[in-house]
């Protein structure tokens, strides 16, 4: 008889190697997959300048320079309360191939995504050769797939925490393992910096809390699995405190916003696309009503595989698996609308909860409760499951693709016949070696159908080739510019990426931008250029950029101390035969000039003059000293007068003069602005950074911390306990002494 913990352990084994290849499957379809979209113009940038501001011994708050893009503590994206996240950007400045280092990144969150899973469904008292099936097809599930896996990192990273959390939870509540890896998952899963799959988790721990409940019939282990889980949220909530604490000034205001238009709401009935590889569904999104990507499919298997469960069996497990089923409810709820909950907003991106609920819960009832017995009569009612799966994705997308989408189900009922005939021939463990042999192909067909991917940017892999080929622009510079009206014939290193950015591209180029990527933004910065989230703006931003704010006399262009501006002959095809503005000069950057028009300063950079100070009327300052959180200055004002700063006034910042407090204020509400008093002799100015809450959010970790010592001391002294007294030799009957 084989050792089970061998055989789980082989099995783990299996489920990398089938993540392996299905990475490999990806890549030969199109090898650009996983550096695409918001991996390429914002996290992979993120990555290299929260590394090189870690390497330099600093901690990265704030890049006053990015102005809206910079406040890192708001975007909480950057990971930098993340540990695993934190060692990825630590080591990123040293990888000149972006591709490479996005791929490798991303290829061990999804290992670590599948093996989690996978031990899920053992948990849950699935065999490990069904374990590995779900291990293995989840990643390669639709929206997760195109959507996840290709852009948004740091849902894959949430995601990735969240299953181990699950796994953990389940562990700990059924009294095999301990709170501490329920409660540094959560942690991982929370600091990410992602809202939406710490929200899943702390969903996820709601679901097994109750669905312990419900299968022991206790409350004692749904307590200390949702007191461990919410000690890891505690210690990760200063991620999301300074976003809260600031949310007045982005364009995520605090006012609760509670409505449905329809704008990326998935319809239930789309589940029933779910096994159909080809599926294009009907919902609305960016891309209009029709999908260009399989964002419902999950696994050609999942719904067809409904019919060889054997039900009443399964009903006796229902107890025990409630949590599975209660968690895919709720995502299959939600996914549904509404399409904006406060500052949440686009529920289909929950769809790969639903899917990993629902891959779950099948793969486990499989195992346990899967049956060939009246194989006729089940293979029928597969058949008619597959049938309706047709009948709605031809229904969601029928122009020009009946034939596809019915040479989808041929090959869906081809490889159920032969999964069937394996496992009936043979045993079922082969079947499930078939069902991950799949995988990998379908994913091979679904990228291969999509090259290059729909959201993709091109932008250069190489940073040293990028470097290169890019105007060396020292100093802080704008782009006044629109993505939108990039070329896509053109987005390459010999094209727009020779002297345009996008997103946080100027992280890649190691220059200083305004430009950047931000879903969080200032509402007024914002609004005063009209700046989008990548860093585009609207024609009227180069008036805006040169027009004097009155309390100053001065424009924002030196209010903000910039050295250039680069303007996108798209947007301003005729902008050079323009006198230049005063203090500046046209200058000719071949052989970019094709693409922009380039503006710098009469008499050279101003950006490093004085610090960061831009304006000081009735006063003498001298900056001191300069750091991206701290400004520190010499002021001297016989009869007061006001300091103007290039900072954006982010909730978080303080000001002392010799040691003494004083209110911040703001210009034309960009601008931190600093009244000096009268009297005042060589003061020392402070002027300091410190993310919001942050205090708070100190206390609630070691309130976190404190939390989890107690419980893992409970646990280690009931581990005790019961080692004690299986130790203990039983009283037996002949050692008892005659009366």
């Amino acid at each position: 008889m084989s050792d089970p913990r061998k055989t789980t352990w082989r099995w783990a084994g299996v489920t990398a190697l089938g993540i392996v290849v299905g990475f490999i499957a990806v890549l030969l379809a199109n090898v650009r997959f996983f550096y695409t979209d918001d991996t390429e113009t914002q996290y992979v940038p993120f990555w290299l300048r929260v590394g090189q501001l870690l390497r330099e011994g600093h901690f990265p708050t704030v890049a006053p320079e990015q102005w809206m893009s910079g406040n890192f503590a708001v975007e909480g994206e950057a990971g930098i309360y993340n540990p695993p996240q934190l060692l990825i950007s630590f080591i990123a400045p040293s990888v000149d191939n972006l591709l490479v280092l996005a791929t490798v990144v991303k290829f061990l969150y999804t290992l670590v995504l599948a093996l989690g899973i996978f031990r899920i469904c053992i948990e849950y008292g699935a065999k490990p050769q069904w374990a590995a099936v779900a291990g293995v097809a989840f990643p390669f599930s639709g929206w997760f797939l195109f959507l996840d896996l290709a852009s948004w990192a740091t849902s894959l990273a949430g995601t990735a925490w969240l299953a181990v959390t699950w796994a953990a939870a389940v562990r700990y509540a059924r009294g095999r393992g301990g709170p501490i890896p329920v409660f540094v998952f959560a942690f991982f899963a929370i600091t990410t910096g992602y809202i939406w799959p710490g929200l899943e988790t702390i969903l996820m721990i709601i679901a097994v809390a109750v669905g312990e409940l419900v299968y022991q019939r206790k409350w004692f282990p749904s307590i200390r699995v949702a007191l461990a889980a919410g000690f890891g949220v505690l210690a990760g909530a200063i991620t999301y405190l300074p976003g809260i604490l600031s949310s007045n000034v982005t364009w995520r205001d605090a006012e609760f916003v509670l409505k449905n238009d329809g704008f990326m709401t998935v319809p239930w009935s789309e589940s029933l696309n779910a096994s159909l590889p080809t599926t294009l569904p009907s919902f609305t999104s960016w891309f209009g009503l029709i999908q260009p990507m399989p964002m419902v499919y999950i696994a050609w298997f999942l719904i067809p595989g409904l019919a060889f469960i054997d039900w009443k069996a399964a009903a006796k497990s229902a107890r025990e698996v409630s949590a599975i089923a209660i968690f895919a409810s709720i995502a299959l709820m939600w996914a549904a609308g509404p399409a904006v909950i406060g500052p949440l907003r686009w529920p289909a991106r929950v769809l790969p909860m639903l899917a990993m609920g629902l891959l779950i819960l099948v793969c486990v009832l499989l195992s346990r409760h899967g049956t060939l017995r009246s194989l006729r009569s089940r293979c029928i009612a597969a058949g008619v499951l597959l049938g309706l799966l047709l009948l709605r994705t031809m229904s969601a997308a029928p122009s020009g693709r009946l034939w596809l989408h019915t040479g989808g189900a041929v090959v869906v009922a081809v490889l159920g016949a032969a999964v069937l005939f394996i496992a009936a021939k043979r045993t079922p463990t082969a079947a499930c070696v078939a069902l991950i042999v799949t995988i990998a192909p379908i994913a091979f067909y679904q990228v291969h159908a999509k090259v290059p991917h729909p959201m993709s940017w091109n932008i250069p892999e190489r940073r040293s080739v990028a470097q290169a080929g890019f105007p060396d622009f020292t100093g802080t510079t704008i782009q006044l510019g629109d993505s939108l009206q990039f070329p896509n014939d053109a987005k390459d290193i010999n094209g727009v990426y020779g002297s345009l950015v996008v997103g946080y591209y100027a992280g890649d180029l190691g220059l200083d931008y305004v430009n950047g990527y931000t879903p969080i933004g200032h509402y007024w910065f914002s609004q005063h250029l009209c700046m989008k989230w990548d860093g585009s703006v609207c024609p009227d931003a180069r008036r805006r950029l040169f027009e004097k704010e009155p309390t100053t006399g001065k424009p924002l262009v030196d209010l903000m101390k910039l050295d250039r501006v680069v303007l996108q002959r798209l947007l301003y095809p005729d902008a050079i035969k323009d006198a230049p503005p005063p203090g500046w000069h046209w200058v000719d950057y071949p052989p970019h000039g094709k693409w922009i028009y380039v503006l710098e300063r009469d008499g050279g950079p101003i950006s490093s003059d004085n610090g960061r100070i831009a304006d000081a009327q009735g006063v003498t300052a001298t900056s001191v000293s300069e750091s991206d959180p701290t400004s520190r200055a010499r002021v001297t004002s016989e009869n007061g007068g006001r300091v103007v700063f290039a900072r954006l006034p982010w909730p978080g910042y303080s000001v002392t003069l010799d040691g003494r407090e004083l209110d911040v204020h703001n210009v034309k509400d960009i601008f931190l602005a600093v009244d000096i008093p009268a009297g005042t002799k060589d003061g020392d100015l402070v002027v300091t950074f410190r993310p919001p809450g942050w205090k708070t959010g100190l206390a609630a970790a070691a309130l976190g911390l404190s939390g989890i010592g107690v419980l893992q001391w409970l646990y280690v002294r009931r581990r005790k306990t019961d080692e004690a007294a299986d130790d203990s030799p039983a009283e037996s009957k002949d050692l008892v002494p005659a009366s």
